[in-house]
């Protein structure tokens, strides 16, 4: 696995379809992206259009990894909006392509986000995920913490309530500068 991390790409109309794209493949593959599969384009265009006009805002970053001219991954490290909390960030929209998991771009990828993180002084990255799934064992092998469990917060389905987990990764930086 050899992956390419770009930050802040130019959001062309071509970068925009392939993360809906993989947004599509992710969530239809069972990926927890804010969907429960099936999925189309279309009901991902919405979505993705509220995280593009973030990104163009500028109080989003968007993270790409390529393998070699192919987009594999993407999160977003997002802003929290609020002065208090200007010293760490919320990574959202984590995926990597189906096709590549279980060979590291996953980890690469949180690697990567870590590293910008500490680059810019922040204190920490949050990140929540979808209870049932196993993530968390992913995300603590990358020394990610469970800080608190919200039951039954993500309705997949009528009887099919899911937890919402929130995970934290203390990066011990203390100014924020990003």
């Amino acid at each position: 696995m050899n992956l390419r991390f770009v930050l802040d790409p130019q959001l062309t109309c071509e970068l925009r379809e392939q993360i809906v794209a993989l947004w599509v493949d992710v969530t239809n593959a069972g990926g927890a992206v804010g969907f429960v599969a099936p999925v189309a384009a279309a009901d991902v265009h919405p979505l993705a259009e509220e995280t593009f006009a973030g990104l163009a805002a500028g109080s989003d970053r968007l993270l790409v990894g390529y393998e070699g001219d192919r987009l594999v991954g993407i999160l977003i490290i997002s802003d929290n909006r609020f002065h208090l909390k200007t010293h760490w960030r919320v990574l959202k929209r984590v995926m990597v392509h189906p096709d590549t998991q279980g060979r590291g771009c996953g980890a690469a990828l949180m690697r990567e986000a870590e590293r910008i993180g500490r680059a810019w002084g922040l204190d920490g990255l949050h990140v929540t995920v979808r209870g049932g799934l196993g993530l968390e064992t992913f995300y603590a092998r990358l020394g990610y913490r469970e800080v608190g469990r919200l039951p039954r917060a993500l309705r997949l389905a009528p009887g099919d309530d899911r937890d919402e987990v929130l995970m934290w990764l203390d990066l011990g930086g203390h100014t924020a500068a990003a």
